[in-house]
């Protein structure tokens, strides 16, 4: 089991590392460049390819996952990977003659309220096509368990670039106009470098045979599409909606705020790339004490870990936003207590969706996703008109805490087997108790000192506290790459 920690604490570094840049390029460079209007559409752009780039992919990254490890011989591999890197076709090619056929339409739709969209259309389908064969050479890389450079591409890459591009901007070589599309030719780019690597990782005989399971591929790729393509929805449309109902500086402002909230799920996101295969690995082999232990080890460390990392967010966000000196964006320091919380549920699911993806009863994802995605559309349309970016905020929270419940109760009932339990209850204690402390606990003094004083104060007691509980065990097993 090292290799979950092993390649966890390398891509934890990786991410990291990009929040950092992404950290440069979101709160300043963004910001003071390319400034609130041209920030909202490019927010605006990249959250509606990610809307369409489910459907683009046809779910083919999430059936490289759960079946290839389900083959034993190379022969059968290589006619599984032959057949499914070109699953994304069926999609790709009838989705490009309709935006040649209708693309003054679906300007004219997406531009009613602000006009600075209608010049940039192409772009959101140039980069959905980009960043669906991406993901699907990405899980081709991490099914032979070598998710690091892989991660590197995926996270800090399209930060330096979009650094190197905003870079140019202020020094005038490069006009905000054409900053959107060169950032859609490094994404390009991207795409290369990943299929160059998972050529090198794995080189099959490509053939046209099909594998004996091509019905059961099919099928499973077209559940994960249209489930794929709701949680998407779920993702992306508070991005999409607000600038159908505020201005468009508004979705800057949120973009801001859940970025500085999804710091929390930097372990996960660390560890679900190696973690996804191996649970995928426990099911195909029907090895079911290993997945209790993958998903309740997973629930836990992330929990124990993602919770401190909440924990620093939202007890500094003040004197984080006093550092940008930009009261609008302040504005929604709401918004990162409200998404944050959101995401540390999901982080204690652990493993949980993997399980979901890649079992037999896979087909499930479909209606809790769709069910996800019409509940926040609803709630959306609702409650922005009521509480603006907070009401696009509490929306999320509100499903992401109902759905996560229900999915939870759904594995139990199925194979039996929860994320939970005393250690669980003592951690959310601890993460309660150290906010209250430290919540009430008020600095005089400028904002880069407070929050250097106030995390170390955090650390501190988080860690008396998880010592406390006898859980600070946990912990130590994290650091020394144990699961």
């Amino acid at each position: 089991m090292g290799i979950v920690f092993k390649q966890t604490s390398w891509n934890i570094v990786t991410i990291s590392v990009a929040i950092l840049i992404g950290g440069v390029n979101t709160l300043y460079f963004y910001p003071e460049f390319l400034k609130d209007d041209y920030y909202g559409l490019v927010v605006f752009l990249l959250a509606t390819s990610n809307l369409l780039q489910p459907l683009m992919s046809f779910g083919a990254q999430h059936t490289i996952i759960k079946f290839f490890s389900s083959f034993t011989e190379k022969k059968k591999k290589d006619q599984f990977l032959s057949s499914v890197i070109f699953l994304p076709l069926f999609f790709i090619i009838p989705i490009t003659f309709l935006v040649v056929q209708f693309h003054d339409l679906i300007a004219q739709f997406l531009s009613i309220k602000n006009p600075i969209i209608e010049s940039y259309i192409w772009v959101i389908f140039l980069v959905s096509f980009a960043t669906s064969y991406f993901e699907v050479f990405y899980s081709w890389s991490r099914v032979q368990f070598k998710s690091i450079f892989g991660n590197i591409l995926k996270e800090i890459y399209p930060r330096l670039s979009v650094l190197l591009l905003l870079i140019l901007v202020s020094l005038n070589i490069l006009t905000k106009e054409n900053f959107v599309w060169w950032l859609t030719g490094f994404y390009y780019l991207r795409l290369i470098l990943m299929i160059v690597y998972s050529f090198y990782l794995y080189t099959p005989t490509f053939s046209i045979t099909f594998p004996e399971n091509f019905k059961e591929i099919l099928s499973y790729s077209f559940y994960i599409l249209l489930a794929g393509s709701a949680a998407s929805f779920l993702i992306d449309i508070d991005k999409y909606m607000i600038p159908q109902k505020q201005a468009i500086s508004q979705t800057a402002y949120y973009a801001v705020a859940v970025f500085i909230a999804t710091v929390v799920e930097i372990p996960g996101r660390a560890m679900f790339q190696i973690l996804n295969p191996l649970v995928a690995k426990s099911l195909n082999n029907g090895n079911y004490s290993e997945l209790k232990s993958l998903y309740k080890k997973s629930s836990e460390n992330l929990l124990l870990v993602s919770g401190l990392f909440f924990l620093l967010i939202n007890l500094n966000i003040d004197s984080f936003y006093l550092l940008l000196n930009n009261q609008y964006y302040s504005n929604a320091s709401l918004v990162v207590l409200i998404i944050s919380s959101a995401k540390l549920i999901q982080m204690s699911f652990g493993c949980g969706p993997a399980i979901l993806a890649t079992s037999n009863f896979y087909r499930i994802t479909l209606p809790f996703s769709i069910s996800m995605a019409v509940s926040v559309y609803l709630l959306n349309d609702y409650l922005i008109d009521l509480y603006g970016i907070n009401g696009a905020a509490i929306s999320t929270f509100i499903v992401l805490l109902v759905f996560t419940a229900l999915k939870i109760i759904y594995i139990v009932f199925k194979i039996n087997i929860q994320p939970y339990n005393l250690n669980s209850l003592k951690i959310l204690f601890s993460i309660f108790i150290v906010y209250l402390i430290s919540y009430f606990v008020k600095l005089d003094m400028n904002p880069l000192s407070e929050i250097i004083i106030r995390s170390i104060g955090i650390v501190i007691i988080y860690f008396i506290m998880i010592s406390f509980f006898g859980i600070s065990q946990k912990l130590k097993n994290l650091l020394n790459l144990k699961f």
